[in-house]
């Protein structure tokens, strides 16, 4: 899906991080046991000064949604992990978590990775394998998360 919003996506900064951290622990779609998942979360300066996190913005400014990429992150050299992804709740179905994974994808290859990992929030899995995703393993569950989650990988050599 194209997004028909005039969208900017822009590095994050220092001013956002705590609306970034706001948007991850309030998110409906970790509403009831998935919470304890987010509830700790934190965007701050240091994260963003370590994992490149992009921000998509409205033709407002408003923050619709953000996604990080950790190198290194799970798998080998040339691999990278997107950690965070996640669209506000009012701004879901309308193109921008396509908008942000194209945008991590693109600084991906230009950082000369060839695969992107991406641990899934479940019920999420199926946004990410229409984005070309595949899947390689399920994470079993382990400490305060119960649930096992879907391990995927975007490979981005053509």
């Amino acid at each position: 899906m194209t997004s028909t919003l005039q969208v900017e996506i822009a590095a994050a900064t220092v001013a956002e991080t705590e609306e970034l951290t706001a948007m991850v622990r309030t998110a409906r779609a970790y509403d009831g046991a998935y919470r304890v998942m987010v509830a700790n979360q934190t965007i701050d300066a240091a994260y963003i000064g370590r994992h490149l996190t992009r921000v998509a913005h409205g033709p407002d400014g408003r923050i619709l949604g953000f996604a990080s990429l950790q190198v290194p992150g799970r798998g080998g050299p040339g691999e990278g992990e997107l950690d965070f992804m996640f669209v506000a709740d009012d701004a879901q179905g309308l193109g921008i978590g396509r908008l942000l994974i194209d945008d991590v994808v693109a600084h991906a290859r230009a950082q000369g990775l060839v695969r992107v990992h991406i641990v899934s929030h479940p019920p999420s899995a199926g946004f990410y394998r229409r984005c070309g995703a595949r899947d390689v393993a399920v994470i079993a569950p382990y400490g305060r998360i119960g649930w096992s989650r879907p391990h995927l990988v975007l490979d981005l050599e053509d």
